[in-house]
């Protein structure tokens, strides 16, 4: 049994211990906004939050969230009003096929409440995400446009 807060609401799952906190989230949850990607924590498509920092949640098991505070894709907008990444993002058109970018949104969001106004090198620090589609420049742009906001 693992307890935590998801997206502000508390959350029961009865998993083993070890079961990969994606496979929680997508499987026994339903929040399927986080995805797949490697499987190896290295291409950042299923990036969460825990406490407030970004974790690669294919690569840490339940175990390790007991009690935490967790936020997905599905819990960044409030009121159905879209955080400032969410809107640079449509904005400056970064999505193509889309599907690395929840995790990448939820990357640079948690980058932007650390660091409000990033430098280039902050940004190529702390985005490791990969998108195969190649819209960094995009995505550097909305993050610039993110921090403005």
């Amino acid at each position: 049994m693992a307890r935590f807060t998801l997206n502000g609401k508390p959350t029961q799952v009865d998993v083993e211990p070890g079961t990969p906190l994606l496979w929680v989230l997508r499987e026994q949850v339903g929040l399927t906004g986080t995805k797949y990607g490697c499987g190896i924590a290295q291409c950042g498509a299923c990036t969460v939050h825990v406490n407030g920092a970004p974790v690669r949640s294919c690569s840490i098991p339940v175990s390790e969230v007991e009690g935490k505070s967790l936020t997905t894709i599905e819990g960044l907008a409030k009121n159905g009003v879209l955080n400032k990444v969410q809107k640079a993002w449509l904005e400056h058109d970064v999505p193509q096929c889309g599907f690395c970018q929840a995790g990448m949104i939820m990357a640079v969001t948690a980058l932007l409440n650390q660091k409000p106004k990033p430098t280039d090198a902050d940004i190529d620090a702390a985005i490791t995400n990969i998108c195969r589609c190649g819209t960094f420049q995009q995505v550097r742009e909305a993050i610039h446009a993110a921090a403005k906001a």
